[in-house]
């Protein structure tokens, strides 16, 4: 989670909009993270685990998201 948060804010303070997608289960480490790095980055939670689920079932689950993920990056 430390280097996605650290990714998100170099490319963040470069100019290039970025999202965050992580499982829920580190909702309360991205927190903690942005709070050390002093940034508020955009964040999409998905359920956890996903470490299991098949091609099929990561393609529904970007299905899922892609409006959110698409209006967070559009906000910016």
């Amino acid at each position: 989670m430390s280097c996605s948060l650290h990714d998100l804010a170099e490319y963040e303070s470069s100019g290039l909009p970025s999202v965050l997608v992580a499982s829920e289960e580190f909702v309360s480490a991205a927190t903690a993270q942005s709070v050390a790095l002093g940034t508020k980055p955009a964040v999409i939670y998905v359920h956890h685990p996903i470490q299991s689920l098949s091609d099929g079932e990561m393609e529904e689950l970007a299905d899922q998201h892609i409006d959110q993920l698409l209006e967070e990056l559009a906000e910016h």
